[in-house]
């Protein structure tokens, strides 16, 4: 695991933007999958806020993903898997390049078909303890006519993503403007950050 942390710390130092294609074994991402699937089918996705004051956005105009917080006291063996190694990846961050990191936080995301996220950065104004995000995607045999890439706006191009089951992407959170594009179907993800505070 140490290995796969690397390539995606590495790939993070060289591009400023951290991809491991295989970050979640097949089964965790399946099994995260069927989660959310699961969490729709008893109407526990609920609409995203946005900043820290949960401001509303009553049409989603801004952003329009349905979330569901992760949390340890679930009893769910694949959240569980899913937070044991998000925590391996902090105590590997810290002990290699003197992070600070001390909290985390992740949520189930999905965006339904026709829904998306304009551009924005991931730390809030009055609160800067979020220093790095992480995505995993949980989509099977997605393709480009779909849509729903996370456009990465760097400063001199856009780094499109296609949110393929089992990726991850990882950025500075107060540094990396970014966005998700509009898509044919549904769209699933686990969206987090790496804190300090």
């Amino acid at each position: 695991m140490k290995e796969q942390f690397e390539g995606l710390i590495q790939s993070y130092i060289e591009q400023q933007v951290g991809i491991d294609q295989h970050f979640l074994s097949e089964k965790l991402a399946i099994g995260l999958r069927e989660n959310i699937l699961q969490l729709q089918l008893e109407e526990l996705m609920k609409p995203a806020g946005i900043g820290n004051q949960l401001i509303k956005d009553d049409q989603q105009q801004f952003r329009g993903d349905q979330i569901y917080w992760l949390d340890k006291s679930h009893d769910n063996a694949f959240e569980q898997e899913f937070l044991a190694q998000i925590d391996a990846l902090v105590v590997y961050l810290n002990e290699t390049c003197y992070a600070g990191i001390q909290h985390t936080e992740f949520h189930y995301a999905v965006y339904e078909k026709g829904k998306a996220y304009q551009k924005h950065i991931d730390q809030f104004k009055n609160d800067d303890d979020r220093q790095f995000s992480l995505v995993c995607y949980l989509n099977t045999n997605w393709e480009e006519e779909e849509g729903g890439q996370l456009w990465l706006h760097h400063a001199n191009y856009i780094q499109k993503i296609f949110p393929q089951q089992r990726t991850a992407v990882f950025f500075k959170s107060n540094e990396m403007e970014h966005e998700v594009r509009v898509a044919t179907r549904d769209r699933m993800s686990i969206t987090g950050w790496l804190k300090r505070g």
